[in-house]
């Protein structure tokens, strides 16, 4: 029989629920039904009420109900459970039909569509004839009802219209299409669960009270149905404590049937299903316990039972289905919180059912060779048409008699079995199976189980012929078999894994496994160099030692003196020899070559090999290693001598832009002897960016700033030989003219004797050490212009005094010490005879900031207007922990271009630096003209709230080119504070172009008053 068949019925696995139809929903054209169906199927919780909707028309024919027996008397049932039975309870008769009619309590039609509603009502009432099924109605309605018993008209046409339909108050309802739909449908739910339980409440009743008509001498069959179908009718109510019991009495009484040859079957499929439904649901009671003492107690009452001896692969079938079906509710159960063990988890139930499939496929293969020279088309004719009862023979449905009723017919039947029986992919069921096991197994950490099934499979696949596979799973069993020194079984995969590469005409994986086979091994190495060849020959010491073990690694070690003109040069194996097996038996003598030499090279080193013979000389064995671990590496460069000298560097980074960093190197002998000719190569590391060579200078002399001439990397810098334990100093000193990280690299390379197996060499070592260094900025320097009044401009005036404001914040992590600054003026001169350095002395911490001012002024030039750089600003510096002999380091930043404009009027005041109040302060006012003409000049002096002044308000004058004139003025406060001077408005008539307007920006424009003194007399002064 197919895989498929022994599967157990879909409506047996899945868990009841109380199906109701809801008719009058047009689905598909009506937008308000679609919402009221989606509300209904769509985003099912789980703490929503268990019930299966679905849509019918109004005029579905329901399956007709039979006639109701009144008598049991002569009635001989036919078979235990109907193959349609559990579907029509779930899907096709419904515990509820609920007829869904769009009406409002209001509608002008009332009468005419409450006529229509009653109509449907008694339609659907003729489809369930002779059924208990319920039936309701369900208004839509567009408005919100009002509570109960405030609409009068709601509750009189309600009651009409339940006379009408003949329905009780509680079969009728009205569902609002509002937002709130979802909550209504949940409410319209559990309403229609009540009516559902009422519904398999009746036929639960309905089915015991058959129990008074049957005997147990005719109707044992009975017995076990009826106990079925309350169950049945108990989980759709979810009443799952009253189904289990249920179950557990139709298990009991299926096993007092009298079993023979031709109920056989029938009674071994009745009890699997009952046995899954009793174990699922004490898994669902979490009660695993009881779930596997009842599995337990099912195999022990079934096993025995094989049946037809001729379909005895049929038991295994079923046997296989058994445990595989309860390994799947195992397996969900533990997926739903059920911890399980290492000793009790679904794997095994999975290994068991591969067992049965195993031993399924060895008796069809024993009992289906006589059915081979049958066609398979000849016999298939008797099994025409469904089943009518769950376990029976589809050529004698409905017998349960001991003989069959006919004979022929039963050994035609047989034979069209065990035809179907060759056809069915038994190491494909069985790899399944195989596959959940190792699942589960690897899950609960049995490695040993693990490996044991996937032999199994590995076989499965050999036997199915999919040799890669098989090869693929018995090689991953091999690694772990050879760790374990697993021999035994290690040589019975070995058989097989040789057998699948031999079939795929995999050469390698063949002669492989061949070598595994063989046992014993003796390797000898070859090297290009053939002088260092008789140093390389693996020499035995017992006659053990050299047998190499199935899955187990065994190295060898051997040594020898590299020559020094050798220092360099690369060593390539070129051959390795094996020798496998025994002389007293079969051996094979193997030789692999090409391992990175040339072929001559090769055959040269083979010949050599062979000529010496020397397979037992005595060789120390290393300790066992993982062969997947292992690198292949079939050349070695000889390197010179480990050295024996320490290099240590001290240094303070970060490297400052500029500075001539120290490096402070210290370099000791740990030599025996004398190191000389010692030589030191220092400087930036080769492979880095070209630029950054461009932009380092390293060089041994710190006494003076260098130049760009040092290069970036001193080579072969000679240094003095260094005795045994004496330390040598040194300090280099990099200077970096860009900033980011460099790798510099400090090479320090000498000469020593050394004394090797009584040989004197002389060997040159060498010893590097790398630094990563960073090159930051040590400051920031901002510079800016403002006017005498200490605000910002644009424009500067040609020959008018202005200030150059510089702020220098420091970004090093090191304290620096600012010796002295001073600018280099091109186009600008000093206001001042000399400049004197502000930050002489100066100490930065991390971010702090000093700043200084100078006044400039700008003489006239060639060209008066346009933009002109006014020079650079130096200043020197060193870190505050430097010595006062290192030397300093000079930053010029450029100062920023300024823009330069001609003015005809140059006009400032002197005044004094603050008034008081009630007291006269002169203010003298020069008016210079700085143009080639006479210039008019009109001014005026705005009244101002703070000041009383005497002089001309209003005059006109004219100043000739070059000179000056004066304007006096007596200015009398008022109020103390800082107060708004008159301001004094200067216009030119003749040039009524001239932006007299920033002549003003020349002129104070405030002052700070005192208020009035208290002169104090001669007896105060005393008394105070």
């Amino acid at each position: 029989m197919a895989g498929s068949q022994w599967d157990l019925p879909p409506e047996l696995c899945c868990r009841p629920m109380a199906f109701v139809a809801l008719t009058g929903l047009d689905v598909v054209y009506n937008a308000v039904h679609r919402a009221i169906w989606d509300a209904f199927c769509a985003n099912r919780r789980a703490d929503r009420v268990p019930i299966s909707f679905k849509v019918l028309p109004g005029d579905h024919e329901y399956p007709k109900c039979r006639t109701k027996r009144t008598s049991y008397e002569w009635y001989i049932p036919k078979g235990i459970l109907k193959t349609g039975w559990m579907n029509k309870h779930l899907n096709l008769v419904p515990a509820l039909v609920v007829l869904f009619y769009e009406l409002d309590w209001d509608d002008p039609q009332w009468k005419e569509k409450q006529s229509e509603c009653a109509t449907k009502v008694e339609i659907v009432r003729t489809s369930l004839q002779g059924r208990n099924t319920k039936v309701a109605v369900v208004l839509i309605q567009k408005k919100t009802p009002l509570p109960p018993g405030e609409d009068l008209v709601a509750s009189e046409r309600a009651a009409a219209l339940c006379n009408a339909c003949d329905l009780s108050g509680k079969s009728l309802f009205v569902l609002p299409h509002t937002d709130h739909l979802v909550g209504y449908i949940i409410r319209l739910e559990n309403a229609f669960y009540e009516h559902a339980q009422t519904y398999y409440y009746t036929e639960i009743r309905r089915v015991k009270s058959h129990k008074e008509f049957l005997n147990k001498t005719t109707h044992q069959l009975l017995f076990v149905r009826h106990q079925f179908k309350i169950a049945f009718f108990s989980e759709l109510k979810q009443d799952t404590q009253n189904a289990l019991k249920y179950y557990r009495t139709a298990y009991s009484l299926i096993h007092e049937l009298r079993a023979h040859e031709t109920n056989m079957l029938e009674i071994k499929t009745m009890a699997g299903f009952i046995n899954y439904k009793i174990c699922r649901l004490c898994f669902q009671h979490n009660t695993p316990l009881d779930a596997i003492a009842q599995f337990r107690k099912h195999i022990d009452l079934c096993k025995k039972k094989v049946g037809c001896a001729e379909l005895a692969f049929e038991h295994a079938a079923w046997m296989s289905k058994q445990f595989q079906s309860f390994g799947e509710l195992f397996d969900e159960a533990i997926k739903l919180g059920l911890p399980a063990i290492q000793t009790q988890n679904p794997g095994f139930y999975y290994q068991q059912a591969a067992c049965y499939s195993q031993d399924r496929k060895l008796q069809a293969q024993q009992l289906c060779q006589a059915a081979a020279s049958y066609s398979s088309s000849e016999p298939m004719d008797t099994q025409t048409g469904g089943l009518d009862f769950y376990g029976q023979r589809p050529w004698r449905q409905g017998h349960q008699s001991i003989d069959p009723p006919d004979a022929e017919k039963e050994r035609t039947g047989i034979l069209a079995l065990q035809i179907k029986e060759r056809d069915v992919p038994h190491s494909e069921l069985i790899i399944t199976l195989l596959s959940n096991a190792v699942a589960q197994f690897k899950k609960y950490k049995c490695p040993r189980m693990k490996s044991h099934l996937m032999v199994q499979m590995g076989e499965e696949y050999y036997h199915a012929k999919d040799y890669t596979k098989a090869l693929k799973l018995l090689d991953y069993v091999m690694c772990d078999y050879r760790t374990e020194r697993w021999g035994g079984l290690l040589t019975a995969i070995l058989t097989t894994a040789l057998r699948c590469a031999y079939l795929m005409a995999s050469v390698k994986d063949y002669v492989l496994y061949c070598m595994e086979l063989l046992g014993r091994a003796c390797v000898c190495v070859c090297v290009r160099v053939q002088e260092y060849n008789r140093w390389c020959v693996v020499e035995s010491s017992g006659p053990d030692d050299m047998n190499l073990s199935p899955g187990k690694t065994k190295s060898f070690n051997f040594s020898f003196v590299a020559q020094t003109e050798d220092v360099g040069r690369k060593i390539e194996v070129t051959a390795v020899e094996a020798m496998l097996g025994g002389l007293a038996g079969r051996c094979v003598f193997v030789s692999w070559r090409g391992a990175g030499g040339d072929a001559a090279s090769a055959h040269e080193a083979l010949q050599a090999s062979r000529s010496s013979r020397r397979w037992a000389r005595g060789v120390e064995a290393c300790p066992q290693l993982d062969w997947d671990t292992l690198v292949v590496q079939h050349s070695t460069m000889i390197v010179s001598r480990v050295p024996k000298i320490s290099v240590q560097l001290r240094h303070r980074p970060p490297a400052l832009l500029n500075e001539m960093y120290r490096i402070r190197l210290t370099v000791q002998s740990q030599e025996d002897s004398k190191a000389r000719d010692v030589r030191l190569t220092a400087g930036l590391k080769p492979g880095q960016d070209a630029n950054l060579g461009l932009t380092t200078h390293v060089t041994l002399d710190g006494s003076k700033v260098c130049d760009d001439t040092p290069p970036s990397l001193l080579a072969d810098v000679p240094v003095e030989d260094l005795e045994p334990g004496e330390e040598l100093q040194s300090c280099v000193y990099v200077k970096c003219v860009s900033t980011g990280p460099r790798v510099f690299l400090f090479h320090v390379s000498y000469s020593v004797d050394a004394t090797v197996d009584g040989r004197r060499l002389a060997c040159r070592c060498h010893k590097d050490e790398t630094v990563t260094i960073e090159t930051v900025v040590p400051f920031d320097v901002s510079a800016k212009f403002v006017s005498i009044k200490l605000e910002p401009v644009d424009r500067l005036a040609v020959d008018v005094p202005f200030l150059l404001m510089t702020d220098v914040l420091s970004m090093s992590p090191w304290p620096l010490q600012l010796v002295s600054s001073c600018l280099q003026l091109l186009s600008v001169t000093s206001s001042s005879p000399q400049l004197v350095s502000q930050l002489q002395g100066v100490v930065l911490q991390t971010g702090e900031c000093a700043s200084e001012c100078f006044c400039l002024r700008c003489p006239p030039l060639g060209h008066n207007n346009g933009s002109v750089a006014p020079g650079q600003y130096l200043i020197s510096w060193r870190r505050k922990s430097s010595s006062e002999d290192v030397p300093l380091i000079q930053t010029a930043v450029a100062l920023p271009h300024i823009v330069l404009e001609s003015v005809p009027l140059y006009i400032h005041a002197d005044l004094p630096s603050f008034g008081r109040v009630r007291e006269s302060l002169s203010v003298r006012f020069h008016i210079e003209n700085r143009t080639a003409l006479v210039q008019e000049v009109e001014m005026a002096v705005e009244p101002s709230d703070a000041f009383m002044f005497s002089g001309l308000k209003q005059v006109r004058l004219r100043v000739l080119p070059g000179s000056e004139q004066q304007m006096l003025y007596n200015f009398y406060p008022l109020m103390a504070g800082f107060q708004t001077l008159p301001q004094l408005n200067v216009s030119l008539p003749r040039r009524p172009t001239a932006d007299t307007h920033a002549l003003r920006c020349f002129l104070p424009q405030r002052i700070f008053v005192k208020p009035q003194g208290r002169q104090l007399d001669e007896a105060s002064i005393a008394a105070a």
